[in-house]
């Protein structure tokens, strides 16, 4: 039989049982934490499922690009220029040799000449001498004329007396006719020597020195061409030629770029556009600039030709997506930029 438990024994018993439930608050603590991680975790996790991914679109830096060509074929006998050379308004790019172009000028500035000596010619009117000699012939051939005539007048009155023959009134006629008329050709002729050329002989003169003077600067505008430069300040980013190459009109020897025309160029779907108009700002990051950011508003949206699709249709029912052209601006002046550089912009947060 089991003896009872001393007093003392069984209070430091009892004294236990009551401490249990102070020991459980220092268990929870560690599940609590470890639910809240967890809770985070996974709430993170969610979110970044969830949420939109960014959506990157790519652009490229551009300028206005112009290929220079000459009017004038020949052999290019000078290039004062190297490829990405900056280059005031008005600079030599090239020069071309064309023999047969500078002979056709010396040959146009000789007829200008003689043109000219031609309306001097005119203009300084009959010589002196020209005129004394055509007043001594008229003045002969009126001579010769009132001699006729008097002999005319004594055959006639014999004739009427019946001293004389017919012939020889018909040859005293007909004397006196060719005497008469050549007086008065002697007259014209003194009258022309007097009087200088015409009013229309002078036109025309005028109008031969007019056009050699035009035959000239025809000729002047190709020799002018021979000799190509720069139609505005820019920078020279490609050379086509070579010295001693021959070229032919219209046919592009440099293409130059102009730095102070630069655009961002993009190439988006018509679903990307449709929110975008004229006038929009966002903002674009250049990565030749150390991922620089710049604001660019947008001058220009234009559509691609119908070859530019991104998306062919497929069996579901979807349709082929478009291609349009962006143009945007830099706000503010970039000296950095240059031509094929990248750029890129995050579509959906803009």
């Amino acid at each position: 039989m089991d003896s009872p438990l001393p007093e003392s024994e069984t209070g430091q018993v009892a004294a236990n049982s009551s401490d249990k439930p102070k020991t459980q608050p220092s268990t929870r603590a560690p599940a609590v934490i470890v639910a809240l991680v967890v809770t985070g975790v996974a709430a993170l996790s969610i979110w970044y499922l969830m949420r939109p991914e960014p959506l990157l679109v790519q652009g490229e830096v551009d300028a206005t690009r112009m290929d220079i060509a000459a009017r004038i074929d020949g052999r290019v006998a000078e290039i004062p220029v190297a490829r990405g050379q900056n280059l005031p308004s008005g600079a030599v790019l090239v020069k071309i040799d064309n023999p047969e172009t500078l002979a056709k000028l010396r040959d146009a500035e000789a007829a200008k000449v003689v043109a000219q000596a031609q309306l001097a010619h005119i203009e300084a009117g009959t010589r002196v001498e020209t005129i004394a000699a055509q007043k001594a012939a008229y003045e002969r051939a009126q001579a010769a004329a009132t001699l006729a005539q008097k002999t005319f007048d004594r055959v006639h009155e014999l004739f009427g007396l019946g001293h004389a023959p017919q012939a020889q009134l018909d040859l005293a006629t007909d004397r006196l006719q060719e005497s008469q008329r050549a007086a008065d050709q002697a007259k014209s002729a003194y009258d022309q020597a007097v009087n200088g050329a015409t009013r229309e002989e002078r036109a025309l003169a005028a109008a031969s020195v007019q056009k050699a003077t035009a035959d000239i600067a025809s000729v002047q505008a190709l020799v002018d061409q021979m000799t190509v430069t720069a139609p505005v300040a820019a920078q020279v980013y490609q050379r086509n030629v070579e010295l001693g190459e021959y070229v032919s009109p219209g046919v592009p020897l440099l293409t130059l770029i102009d730095l102070s025309d630069i655009w961002l160029h993009f190439d988006l779907r018509e679903d990307l556009v449709r929110a975008l108009k004229v006038g929009d700002r966002f903002e674009v990051r250049v990565p030749a600039l150390g991922d620089r950011a710049i604001t660019a508003e947008v001058k220009l949206i234009a559509t691609r030709g119908e070859y530019a699709s991104w998306r062919a249709t497929r069996a579901t029912g979807a349709f082929d997506l478009r291609t349009f052209e962006v143009r945007a601006y830099p706000v503010e002046k970039v000296p950095e930029l240059r031509p094929g550089m990248s750029v890129y912009a995050d579509w959906r947060s803009r």
